[in-house]
């Protein structure tokens, strides 16, 4: 009897640590799950794109200014990149329509960036619908065709975002690499910045006028990447050549 009890304790010692072992396992799986999700989502909604599987995107962000831009798509003509993303505010496009038109011609992807820069998060929808409609509108003078991608212009959303974007028939595009440069850290910063970019890393860039270190940061940073045997892409390329979970967004 006292054998059949001691058996008995070990038996449930050895199936508590397997059962231990288990959550454990669960718990580590989800948070690695939450912590590499490549896309945020409403429940049983629409998503919004920040990671991909495959190659790297760089896309470059444009709301105000009229000195930086050219500059940088000439250095990615210089460095041979043929794939990039410029998201790019209808007021700047409006204003700056000889860029929009190199940028098109030397096949670069144009996303949207709203019209006014606004912080989207702390509008009324119908604010969001305004703006998102006049940056459609200001586009569509310049003859853009096929804008697929929106970008919140300051990178604040919500749930009520996707869903319009949605009715847009727009998908919503984040970033996984952040590069900082708007802060003007120094070129050693920005190109550390990106160091981590692996395959399937969205980079964020600007080409505003406030980043004023951004063009003198690309060739190294760009050096660096095809280092890691990364093929550039623009994020339609990648959105289509990916699967991707999803994170609920509130």
């Amino acid at each position: 009897m006292k054998f059949f009890m001691v058996l008995q304790a070990r038996n449930i010692k050895f199936y508590s640590v397997i059962l231990l072992t288990a959550l454990f396992t669960a718990w580590f799986l989800f948070v690695q799950n939450i912590l590499h999700a490549p896309v945020f989502s409403t429940e049983d909604g629409p998503k919004a794109v920040y990671k991909g599987e495959k190659n790297v995107a760089i896309t470059f962000n444009i709301g105000w200014g009229d000195e930086k831009a050219a500059p940088i798509i000439e250095t990615l003509k210089k460095e041979n990149i043929k794939s990039a993303t410029f998201f790019l505010s209808g007021s700047w496009a409006e204003r700056h329509p000889e860029l929009v038109a190199q940028i098109a011609k030397e096949g670069y992807e144009i996303g949207m960036l709203g019209y006014d820069y606004k912080d989207y998060s702390e509008m009324e929808d119908q604010e969001i619908i305004r703006d998102i409609a006049k940056a459609q509108e200001a586009f569509k003078k310049l003859n853009v065709k096929n804008i697929d991608l929106l970008r919140a212009p300051t990178g604040h959303f919500d749930k009520r975002l996707l869903k319009i974007s949605d009715n847009f028939g727009y998908t919503v595009v984040h970033w996984s690499i952040d590069s900082k440069d708007w802060t003007n850290p120094g070129v050693e910063r920005i190109v550390q910045n990106i160091e981590k970019a692996q395959k399937g890393d969205i980079i964020l860039l600007h080409a505003s006028d406030s980043a004023k270190q951004t063009n003198k940061a690309l060739p190294e940073l760009l050096n660096d990447l095809r280092a890691k045997n990364l093929t550039f892409v623009n994020v339609s390329e990648m959105i289509s050549n990916s699967s991707a979970s999803s994170e609920e967004i509130r």
